[in-house]
C-alpha cells in the first residue's frame, strides 16, 4: 500500500536502503563496534569476569613491546613464510602444467583445490594423527625400512617445520587457482605465436608466464607475510602452542582465557591488526607503484 503511493524512483531508492541497512547493521555490530571496545579495553586491566576495570593508558602496550616474551614468539611465523616459498613454488608449477592440455585437468584441478575448501580444525585433527607416533606418516616410512624416527610433534628441532608442511599442504590450492586464472588469461595466441617461432614449454614459461603474472606473484608473497603472522588454527589444534610451536595468536588467546588478562590480549590483538594493515597497505603500494611503471613502460 505505501509502495504504491511512492514515484518509481522513490520505490527503487526505498528497496536499496532496504536491502542495504541490514548487512550495514550487521556490519557495525559484530565487526566494528567489538574493534571499538578492542581498543578501549586495550587501555585498562580488565580481566573480563569483573564489571569494572582500572584505566592503565598504554600501559599493556608498554608492556607487550619492552617484554621479549610476547614479541619472541614472531620468530614461529617465520617457519611459516619460509614454507611460503615452496608452497608458492608448487602452486605455479601445478597451474603452469594445468594450463596446458592435460588429461583429466579437471580432476587434477579438484584434488589440488579441495584441501583449502576443509576446516581448519578438521585439518588440524587429521594431521595429528598423520604425525602421532606408530600413525600414518611413521607406518609410511617403516614401509621403506626407515624405523629411527623423531617425535615429529614433539622434538623441538623439526615440530615447526612438521607444522609449516601442513600450512602447504592446505594453502597450496588457494595459490594454484589464483596462478591458473593468472595464466589463463594470457591470450592463446601468444603461445601459438611462441610455438611457430619454436619456444618450447620452457621458454614460454620464462618469457610469457612469469612477466604475465609477475604482480600476482608479488601480491602472493605479501598475503604470505601476512598470514604467517596470523597463524593459528592449526598449531593451537595439534600443540596448543607447546614446545616452541607458539604463535602470536595463540598467546593472545592464552593471556585472555587462559590468564584473565582480557585488557592486555585486547592490546597484543590491537598491536597485530596494526602490524597486518600496515603489510596490507605496503602491498597496495608497491603493487601500485608496479602497475604506474609498467603503465609508463608500455607508453
Amino acid at each position: 500500500m505505501i509502495l504504491s503511493k511512492l514515484s518509481q524512483k522513490a520505490q527503487k531508492r526505498l528497496i536499496i536502503f532496504s536491502f542495504t541497512i541490514v548487512p550495514i547493521v550487521l556490519l557495525l555490530m559484530f565487526s566494528y563496534y567489538p574493534l571499538v571496545k578492542m581498543v578501549q579495553y586495550s587501555l585498562t586491566d580488565w580481566n573480563g569476569i569483573s564489571p569494572s576495570s582500572n584505566y592503565l593508558g598504554f600501559a599493556n602496550y608498554e608492556k607487550v613491546f619492552s617484554n621479549p616474551n610476547y614479541f619472541g614468539v614472531f620468530k614461529t611465523s617465520l617457519y611459516y613464510f619460509l614454507s611460503s616459498f615452496p608452497q608458492l613454488g608448487l602452486a605455479l608449477l601445478f597451474a603452469t602444467i594445468l594450463s596446458f592440455k592435460v588429461k583429466f585437468a579437471n580432476f587434477w584441478k579438484g584434488i589440488l583445490f579441495f584441501p583449502y575448501l576443509l576446516n581448519g580444525v578438521a585439518i588440524g585433527f587429521m594431521f595429528l594423527y598423520f604425525y602421532k607416533t606408530g600413525g600414518t606418516l611413521d607406518s609410511l616410512l617403516h614401509l621403506f625400512g626407515i624405523h629411527h624416527l623423531p617425535l615429529w610433534l614433539g622434538n623441538q628441532s623439526i615440530n615447526n617445520i612438521s607444522l609449516s608442511f601442513v600450512s602447504i599442504w592446505r594453502y597450496m590450492g588457494f595459490n594454484f587457482l589464483i596462478f591458473l586464472g593468472a595464466i589463463q588469461s594470457v591470450d592463446p595466441e601468444i603461445y601459438e605465436a611462441a610455438e611457430i617461432d619454436g619456444a618450447n614449454r620452457w621458454n614460454q614459461f620464462r618469457y610469457i608466464i612469469i612477466p604475465a603474472i609477475r604482480n600476482i606473484l608479488f601480491l602472493n608473497i605479501i598475503l604470505s607475510v601476512s598470514g604467517s603472522l596470523s597463524v593459528f588454527e592449526v598449531p593451537y589444534i595439534m600443540t596448543g602452542g607447546a614446545n616452541g610451536t607458539m604463535t602470536f595468536v595463540i598467546q593472545t588467546v592464552q593471556t585472555a582465557f587462559n590468564y584473565n588478562q582480557v585488557g592486555l590480549a585486547s592490546a597484543m590483538a590491537v598491536i597485530l591488526l596494526i602490524i597486518v594493515v600496515l603489510v596490507s597497505a605496503a602491498q597496495f603500494i608497491l603493487t601500485q607503484d608496479r602497475s604506474d611503471a609498467k603503465k609508463k613502460a608500455g607508453a
